[in-house]
């Protein structure tokens, strides 16, 4: 006999939507808080969240357990985002930031070259989205403070400073054209009077007495 076949069941898997934003735990720490009854422990979460087209944060959160600590730690990194122009792969210039005990250098770096940096540089670099950076650690090795530097130094590369730095390169340029251009005047001039007194010598006149 045939087995009477039921009604087929939706076995398809549930789709789980995509994060707004790509996230990286850099550091878990357990706190310990002195009260009357005794100690009390909880958990520090430090986040770095980015979507790769320029929008990064960092956040830090605390909670009893680790999974608290690390959904707090997010919600501070929204509230700390900053918006960075990305469209090069690269910072446009050299510069350093100093936060607390932590100093770092980003320098810009040729197509195809990759991110070299430490790891809490790293992560905010990749998770902005800059693809061929090179980065330095000068201080301390307190991942939140490099990673809050990191940010710090991002800031400065703002869309109306960069402007500033153009403009200013193009006013230099334009100064060392005009110079040039005075020079080569002063030269061409200074020719030309030897050629003049070449071509017409001065004869001394006798006078008799």
């Amino acid at each position: 006999m045939l087995k009477q076949q039921g009604p087929k069941r939706n076995r398809g898997r549930f789709k789980r939507e995509k994060p707004e934003f790509d996230q990286k735990l850099l550091d878990v720490a357990r706190v310990a808080r002195v009260m009357k009854g005794g100690k009390r422990f909880s958990f520090r979460a430090t986040m770095v969240i980015g979507d790769k087209k320029g929008r990064v944060g960092v956040g830090v959160g605390k909670g009893k357990d680790v999974k608290i600590a690390s959904d707090k730690a997010v919600v501070d990194a929204k509230k700390n985002m900053i918006k960075v122009d990305v469209s090069k792969n690269s910072v446009p210039y050299q510069v350093s930031q100093k936060l607390g005990s932590a100093k770092i250098i980003l320098k810009p770096a040729s197509k195809g070259s990759g991110i070299t940096a430490g790891g809490p540089v790293r992560a905010v670099l990749s998770l902005a989205g800059i693809h061929d950076v090179t980065s330095k650690i000068l201080g301390a090795g307190n991942k939140l403070n490099n990673a809050r530097a990191a940010i710090e130094a991002l800031k400065q590369f703002s869309r109306k400073k960069i402007k500033e730095i153009k403009r200013e390169e193009i006013e230099r340029k334009k100064l060392e054209e005009k110079k040039l251009k005075e020079e080569k005047k002063a030269l061409k001039e200074k020719e030309i009077k030897k050629e003049i007194k070449k071509s017409n010598p001065v004869i001394p006149v006798k006078t008799g007495i």
